[in-house]
């Protein structure tokens, strides 16, 4: 059933190296092409990284180099209105591609695609990896991958046949997600004492990489402080100037 593919959902970060084949590939592309877009601007594009220099260097980049040594197919996904743009060209316009606005519209778009991408690769039996890191160095990943203005690189994904299956996450609790008529602060009290005991009983008896944390104290240590500052200017050089 999909509720229970979605249910069991685990990052990979190793994999047999068997390749993915060009047909799989295409496959899951055109099925992860089906997601919802919004005004369908479809403002995604995905670099298949096939080159093995290139590779190598995306993973160094993006800090998670040993996951796509094993990785059977790897992938770039990229925020795109320079498509939008050509599109405008052929009608005599120039597209107001330069807003805070179309920044959401994109990445909420490449957000689903990618999505629709997991859901298809994980019911034939691979694993995945988002790698955010992307991030880390986009100027660098932008030239190496010769991202053109009005594009920018969101995040890569790794994606091939698991060499063990990884044990889900728990997840917060619905109480935690969903409120109901207006928002409900007060119930965060209660609610992530008992999240934070759910995750460290879990992360005292998992498998590997046992560790003594919880979610808030984690969340603390990684919001403390701006993560990746250098994000807006670097958007700005690919026409983003959030105006």
């Amino acid at each position: 059933m999909v509720r229970d593919l979605l249910r069991a959902h685990a990052s990979v970060r190793k994999y047999t190296g068997d390749v993915i084949p060009k047909e799989t590939v295409i496959d899951l592309i055109e099925t992860a092409q089906m997601a919802a877009s919004s005004h369908f601007v479809q403002a995604y594009s995905v670099i298949w990284v096939t080159d093995e220099e290139k590779k190598q260097k995306l993973g160094e980049l993006s800090k998670n180099d040993f996951q796509f040594k094993t990785a059977g197919a790897s992938f770039l996904f990229c925020v795109d209105f320079q498509r939008l743009y050509q599109a405008g060209k052929k009608h005599g316009v120039e597209i107001s591609a330069d807003s805070a606005e179309n920044v959401l519209v994109g990445v909420a778009d490449v957000s689903l695609f990618a999505q629709n991408f997991v859901i298809a690769a994980e019911a034939q039996g691979y694993g995945i990896c988002y790698i955010g890191g992307a991030r880390t160095n986009p100027a660098e990943i932008s030239e190496l991958f010769n991202l053109p203005g009005y594009v920018f690189p969101l995040f890569a994904m790794t994606i091939g046949t698991p060499t063990k299956v990884n044990e889900t996450k728990p997840r917060l609790p619905v109480a935690a997600v969903l409120h109901e008529n207006s928002y409900n602060v007060e119930q965060y009290d209660t609610v992530l004492d008992e999240y934070d005991r759910i995750m460290e009983d879990y992360y005292a008896s998992r498998s590997s990489n046992q560790k003594i944390s919880n979610w808030t104290k984690q969340m603390a240590d990684y919001l403390v402080e701006q993560n990746r500052p250098f994000i807006k200017d670097f958007l700005a050089t690919k026409g983003f100037t959030w105006k």
